[in-house]
């Protein structure tokens, strides 16, 4: 007699709330949500909350701050879906800009002192470069409708972070683990131009020391496109101190400029805060694990707090390690950046053939893990699993 199939149960539908949304022409103003609500039983108390900033050059920037009941981190859709800092405790990722204010992207202009103009809204702990270019500013070529080529003069890091997400939305699952999500897409298009369509992910646990970043771009275009994709992820003060030191497993380093080799014997320790500090930069090829994922941390001179960010190299490939360990005043700061290339011109990251391309329709995806460390055990544990993976 054949054997009864065992009918599981559907599950619930994930609580799902739109935050805005270009196409159905909705925004929601001013709107929050707890554990309580959505009863969901055994959890710590958590909650999302969305809300606009007003004054300055921060007037009509949306917000949403995500509470699980051990870290909270703040996302800016309208600054492209950025990460404005993470708190657990007295542990927080995130740094202290000269730019105070969360500046709105109509204030931002690109092109101003030489392409630079970016820096003029930059403070947040994770900002996304690209997605057509995402380095240095300078010259390249593109091909015009005509199909000649012309000289372009591309602006630092791309126009990304400078772009309001158009769909937003919050889901949480309703059955263990309860998973939260903001979603949003981020659209860079235009006529005889990219046409790219960025669907990212910030999501988290209740109760958990852990969050993830999930992207994926897809080409909306009929022709291939070049696309460029770097993570900004920038440590100040309580992680960045003197005798700060970054740990990563790696094949090879290489200082971005002659300054910065002068320095290589010190690149993964810090100073203190120091006036008139010049930038150094280091290219990192990160060496994988097992399941081909490569693991960095920063921890602080006691090594009792730290973080650490885990990401698969097929995806990127690419570290690059950034110091600006200038006055307080002026942005101690220092970036641990994730990529699919280096932030170089575009003309040498194509020469080093490290500008990918996406077919039409062609859609790649992204991922990094973090995690909050805030004792010596917890550091340890991280340093060891790097310490193995360095051989």
């Amino acid at each position: 007699m054949p054997k009864a199939k065992t009918l599981r149960a559907p599950q619930p539908e994930p609580f799902r709330q739109t935050l805005t949304s270009v196409a159905a022409n909705l925004q929601v103003g001013d709107w929050q949500l707890s554990h309580r609500d959505l009863k969901l039983p055994g959890t710590p108390p958590c909650s999302v909350r969305k809300y606009t900033l007003h004054g300055g050059k921060q007037e009509g920037v949306d917000v949403i701050e995500v509470d699980n009941g051990a870290l909270r981190f703040t996302v800016i859709p309208t600054r492209g879906m950025g990460v404005l800092r993470v708190e657990m405790g007295e542990l927080r990722l995130g740094w202290d800009s000269p730019v105070r204010e969360v500046v709105h992207p109509k204030f931002v202009n690109l092109q101003s002192r030489g392409g630079l103009g970016w820096l003029e809204g930059f403070n947040e702990w994770l900002v996304r470069c690209g997605l057509e270019s995402c380095g240095a500013p300078g010259p390249d070529k593109f091909r015009t409708p005509t199909g000649t080529e012309a000289a372009l003069d591309l602006t630092l890091h791309g126009k990304i972070a400078n772009t309001p997400a158009s769909e937003v939305e919050v889901t949480i699952d309703r059955t263990p683990p309860y998973r939260i999500r903001v979603r949003g897409r981020v659209d860079e298009r235009g006529l005889f131009g990219p046409q790219f369509e960025l669907w990212t992910e910030i999501s988290t646990e209740p109760g958990s020391n852990c969050f993830r970043v999930e992207d994926r771009i897809r080409n909306a275009g009929a022709v291939s496109q070049e696309f460029q994709l770097l993570y900004h992820v920038n440590y100040g003060p309580p992680l960045l101190e003197a005798g700060a030191r970054f740990r990563a497993a790696f094949k090879r380093v290489t200082p971005a400029n002659a300054y910065s080799a002068e320095h290589v014997r010190q690149f993964d320790t810090y100073a203190a805060p120091t006036a008139g500090f010049a930038e150094q930069v280091y290219f990192l090829e990160p060496l994988a694990d097992d399941s081909g994922r490569a693991l960095v941390m920063l921890h602080n001179a006691a090594a009792d707090r730290g973080v650490s960010m885990t990401f698969a190299l097929d995806q990127l490939p690419c570290l690059t390690l950034w110091k600006n360990t200038g006055a307080i005043a002026d942005g101690y700061v220092t970036g641990l950046e994730p990529g699919t290339g280096y932030p170089n011109p575009r003309q040498v990251e194509r020469q080093a053939g490290r500008v990918p391309r996406l077919a039409p329709g062609e859609t790649r995806s992204f991922a990094i893990d973090f995690a909050l460390h805030t004792d010596k055990a917890q550091v340890a544990l991280a340093s060891s699993a790097i310490d193995r993976l360095q051989g």
